[in-house]
């Protein structure tokens, strides 16, 4: 075990933290209602001092086998110049009709863009957030186009009316379809090299 894992032990020492150290890579299991205690002592404690975050991402658990019982959680990569660490944090939402973290735009200004970017394609919402709206989808967009239950074709498609001589939303008119590769090879593909070697 490294010896970040065993100060992330010592110092998160509940059971409802969870300290992971696999294939070389720390990961920090933390309870959604303690992210941002836990993300401000990362970044202030002389052990960890992780001045930077680097990622912020939401993440549909949706059927992984590995998490049975959650939905969306929220993962931080953390990066310390001080100790030359990089660390990754995730919280799970414990309302999965409702999904919600607090913001660390309080702790890094970097997540203000990364927390839209998750609410635009997850629906998290950033508690403290100044400016949660959709970052990547239009304001009329309905949905959240990265969860797993989202249809791959969308509910509304946008066209423009010629007798409203507007934009308007329409439900969805594009047909299912079964995408199956196509194969192209010559009937004697390789028989040459077969006939010499």
């Amino acid at each position: 075990m490294s010896l970040l894992a065993d100060l992330l032990k010592a110092r998160f020492d509940s059971g409802d933290f969870v300290v992971n150290d696999k294939l070389d890579e720390i990961m920090l299991l933390v309870p959604e209602n303690r992210i941002s205690e836990t993300m401000r002592a990362l970044r202030d404690e002389k052990d960890f001092c992780f001045e930077q975050l680097i990622d912020l991402a939401g993440i549909d658990y949706s059927e992984h086998a590995a998490y049975p019982n959650k939905k969306f959680a929220v993962v931080y990569h953390l990066l310390s110049l001080t100790h030359n660490r990089r660390l990754r944090v995730r919280a799970f939402c414990e309302d999965e009709s409702f999904p919600q973290m607090s913001s660390v735009t309080d702790i890094w200004a970097a997540a203000g863009w990364f927390e839209r970017e998750a609410f635009d394609l997850y629906g998290i919402v950033f508690h403290g957030h100044q400016d949660l709206r959709r970052i990547l989808t239009d304001y009329g967009f309905i949905g959240h186009p990265f969860r797993k239950d989202f249809p791959v074709s969308g509910h509304v498609e946008m066209r423009y009316d010629p007798e409203k001589k507007r934009v308007v939303y329409v439900p969805v008119s594009i047909e299912p379809r079964e995408v199956t590769p196509r194969i192209v090879r010559e009937d004697d593909f390789g028989r040459e090299r077969d006939d010499h070697g």
